[in-house]
């Protein structure tokens, strides 16, 4: 059911921020070996065939014929190291140093234009999410946008969770923790994963594999930049891996880190310091290359983003986007919102089309150096606790603006009425004007609407939202009911 997937790609809250590194325990693992393990790649097989493909869940219709695109599945396999901590400073420049080795095979998912002449250029390489069992939320965010622009995307099952199976953070809801082992092993009962503490480098190897030998999974496609996306869990991880693995392996031309906390996933179930659970790590700015961190109101303040904060630099740049919350009625799709326990309206804002800018933007810097637009971030009323300031309505102060904020018809909050569910609670709310509010704010419906259109021009001058969906938004904005005349 579709519903699994936003509850993955929610994942979140304060016990997921300090845990996420004890996710899977390791096997026993090999003793380290090679001259290089930064540098290892992972070998592809496939496409694979037999029994049926496993799907990451999704609320949300694929369309892949729509957009002339192709889905195969490849197994990826290789010897990845887990890794143990000698420096994790706050600004980000850790050091580690291989510890164990161990083998796995995992799998790897491929969709991409069916004609080589669409092709971007630019693959998409996610690190999907294990919260509640796998799915993959950039994607889901990402188009049809993505598709729209001829990108290929990669989905990689980089944690054991996905591979063999086992309990959720958010709980095991209609067997989403099972694993593609267990459910399908017709297909995928070659795979194997040895535990979460060598994810790092085993999606760092499905990376450089695909440098190494791309047509191995991508069949006719040249790429020119590969680029690394996750969201919220995979996010955490994301923030360890531009800090401790990307300075020393250069597997991608770029890293979106969309939905991060104030930590960063330990690099093993043993590492000490800020990356075991302290707060305020920060990306490290001698990557030289583009790291993009998207972030909503629930990521600042209850997933501590607030603490790790940081200007924005040569190769850094982040959106503190307002209005926004972890998990929102987009990613929902048609699912009832009694399926997730919520009993109010849940946040409607426009994280889905700002992130697809952002995204927009952050190719454009991987392409052609030109660095994306530096909003202002989110103004605090107190920084401790931290704080949201509010306007009058009940909105953030500051952050990536949009009509939905600056023309607003309701207060988009990321806090849930008190007594909801643990889920729920990550998607917000969404508290709508009266229409005579609307009256007293703007006066007729035609003032609205030019202030509106207004708002919207400025957000797409600003490049926060696309030109292509502006016609789709004041479509939405001409059906706001005003009181009759």
């Amino acid at each position: 059911m579709g519903w699994r997937a936003v509850t993955a790609g929610a994942l979140g809250l304060s016990a997921l921020v300090v845990s996420v590194g004890t996710l899977a325990a390791p096997a026993p693992a090999a003793a380290t070996g090679g001259s290089d393990p930064f540098r290892a790649a992972a070998t592809f097989v496939g496409p694979i065939t037999g029994g049926h493909v496993i799907e990451p869940e999704t609320a949300l219709p694929t369309e892949l014929g729509r957009y002339g695109y192709v889905e195969q599945e490849f197994f990826a396999s290789g010897t990845a190291h887990a890794y143990g901590v000698t420096s994790s400073p706050v600004d980000g420049r850790w050091t580690v140093e291989p510890s164990t080795a161990a083998s796995y095979r995992t799998r790897v998912l491929v969709r991409r234009p069916a004609d080589p002449a669409r092709f971007s250029g630019t693959v998409v390489v996610e690190w999907m999410n294990v919260s509640e069992g796998e799915s993959a939320p950039d994607w889901m965010y990402l188009n049809p946008e993505l598709m729209a622009a001829g990108d290929a995307w990669v989905g990689v099952s980089a944690q054991a969770l996905a591979v063999d199976g086992g309990t959720p953070i958010l709980g095991s809801l209609q067997g989403a923790g099972k694993g593609l082992v267990a459910e399908e092993p017709e297909r995928y009962g070659s795979l194997h994963h040895p535990g979460d503490d060598y994810a790092l480098d085993l999606f760092d190897q499905v990376g450089l594999g695909l440098r190494a030998d791309p047509s191995s999974i991508l069949g006719p496609l040249r790429p020119r930049h590969i680029v690394a996306v996750g969201e919220s869990q995979s996010a955490f991880y994301l923030t360890t891996f531009a800090d401790a693995i990307e300075p020393e392996s250069h597997a991608f031309d770029g890293i979106f880190i969309h939905s991060r906390a104030g930590t960063a996933a330990p690099p093993s179930a043993t590492a000490s310091g800020p990356a075991s659970g302290g707060a305020g790590v920060r990306i490290r700015t001698d990557l030289h290359v583009p790291v993009f961190m998207f972030e909503t109101q629930t990521d600042v303040i209850e997933l501590g983003y607030a603490a790790a904060q940081q200007p924005d630099s040569r190769d850094v740049r982040t959106w503190e986007v307002a209005g926004t919350s972890h998990a929102d009625s987009y990613i929902l799709g048609s699912t009832p919102l009694s399926v997730l326990g919520c009993t109010t309206p849940i946040n409607t804002g426009p994280q889905h089309l700002v992130v697809q800018a952002a995204f927009a933007d952050f190719v454009r810097w991987v392409v052609d150096g030109t660095p994306p637009p530096s909003p202002p971030p989110f103004r605090l009323s107190s920084r401790s606790p931290p704080t949201l300031a509010l306007d009058r309505y009940g909105n953030v102060i500051g952050g990536v603006r949009t009509p939905a904020v600056n023309v607003p018809t309701a207060t988009l909050s990321q806090i849930a009425p008190p007594g909801t569910s643990v889920i729920c609670s990550l998607f917000g709310s969404t508290t709508p004007f009266s229409a005579q509010m609307l009256a007293t704010l703007y006066g007729t419906k035609a003032h609205y609407l030019a202030r509106y259109t207004a708002a919207l021009d400025r957000a797409i001058a600003g490049g926060y939202v696309l030109p292509a969906d502006r016609a789709m938004l004041l479509a939405e904005a001409r059906q706001v009911t005003f009181p009759a005349a």
